[in-house]
């Protein structure tokens, strides 16, 4: 067999195998958050991390630092911040408090 028909057999179970791979890093969020209003940007950077904004929804990839300081960086770059949840676990009522300066 030569090698490009080995290629041309190969291709498929590679693409199939690395697929999944793909789709789940485009689609992973670290942390996800509900503002009061509006995000003043769709995409910014707060405490390393790229934020993308839709309306009060925001969701980054996780950071290095502690949620609550993710979650004050955020605060501070977009405004008052109603939810904050870490790997789907949302933090609890004291440390939003926090996070909003209170």
């Amino acid at each position: 067999m030569s090698k490009l028909s080995i290629a041309a057999f190969a291709l498929p179970f590679l693409a199939a195998a690395f697929a999944p791979v793909a789709a789940g890093a485009a689609g992973s969020a670290y942390y996800r958050a509900e503002l009061a209003n509006p995000a003043p940007k769709a995409k910014f950077v707060a405490r390393d991390v790229v934020w993308a904004c839709e309306g009060v929804h925001c969701v980054a990839g996780r950071g290095t630092s502690r949620p609550l300081i993710m979650c004050a960086s955020l605060a501070r770059a977009a405004g008052e911040v109603k939810s904050f949840t870490v790997d789907g676990a949302a933090i609890t009522p004291e440390d939003l408090a926090r996070c909003n300066g209170k």
